[in-house]
């Protein structure tokens, strides 16, 4: 039975992650007259016809906010620092580089004559 609560539990969490955006439009639906007339920043003019909207897109943009810091927080946790426990060798060589002779082998393509191509013949 906690298993089962448990997993439900996680299975939400996942799903209001990803669709913050549908619960605030949602949220905004069911109570766009109590927006419109409490929460609106523009309720003052009604010539601009906002109708709460100011208000929903300050709320999309909060979450869009929430959502990035987010991602830079997880960014963040995934970077790792390297520790070497042994101090590191540095070697210097006076021969860089050595010069060897390739034997130089040719090949000679047989010279022919003769085209390849003929185009047809009108009868």
């Amino acid at each position: 039975m906690l298993q089962r609560f448990t997993a439900y539990l996680l299975i939400v969490s996942l799903v209001s992650a990803n669709f913050s955006r549908f619960f605030i439009y949602a949220g905004f639906e069911l109570n766009r007259n109590y927006i419109a007339t409490k929460l609106c920043e523009n309720r003052d003019k009604p010539q601009l016809h906002c109708n709460g909207k100011c208000y929903f897109m300050k709320k999309i943009k909060q979450a869009q906010e929430k959502q990035n810091t987010e991602e830079r927080q997880a960014q963040k946790n995934l970077f790792q620092e390297a520790f070497c426990t042994q101090p590191a060798t540095v070697k210097f060589y006076q021969v860089l580089l050595s010069v060897t002779k390739v034997p130089n082998y040719r090949i000679h393509l047989p010279e022919q004559s003769r085209n390849i191509f003929q185009p047809p013949r009108l009868s």
